[in-house]
C-alpha cells in the first residue's frame, strides 16, 4: 500500500468536530476536548509562546459588555439611581 493519492480517497471520518465553547472545529471527538480553547477545561487554552494567538482571544476582542462601560461609571464614582438636577434657564 501507498502513503499517497490511493490512500486519500478513503478518508472520510471526521477526528474533529465543532466546540460548544470557542466555536472552531477542533473539538476532538474521541479525546472529547478541544484543542483550540481546551474545553471542557474550566480555564482557557492560552501559552505564553504563541503571541499571536494570545491575542486573538484577550480581552477587547469581544463585546466587552461590562467591561466597556467601566472607566465612565469609576469617573462618577460608581453613583446609581440618581436623577440630575434640572439646569436653569438662562435669560
Amino acid at each position: 500500500m501507498t502513503k499517497g493519492t490511493q490512500a486519500f480517497g478513503k478518508r472520510h471520518t471526521k477526528s474533529h468536530s465543532l466546540c460548544r465553547r470557542c466555536g472552531s472545529r477542533s473539538f476532538h471527538n474521541q479525546k472529547k476536548t478541544c484543542a483550540q480553547c481546551g474545553y471542557p477545561s474550566p480555564k482557557t487554552r492560552r501559552y505564553e509562546w504563541s503571541e499571536k494567538g494570545k491575542r486573538r482571544k484577550t480581552t477587547g476582542t469581544g463585546r466587552m459588555r461590562h467591561l466597556k462601560s467601566l472607566p465612565r461609571r469609576f469617573k462618577n464614582g460608581f453613583r446609581e439611581g440618581t436623577v440630575a438636577k434640572p439646569q436653569k434657564a438662562s435669560a
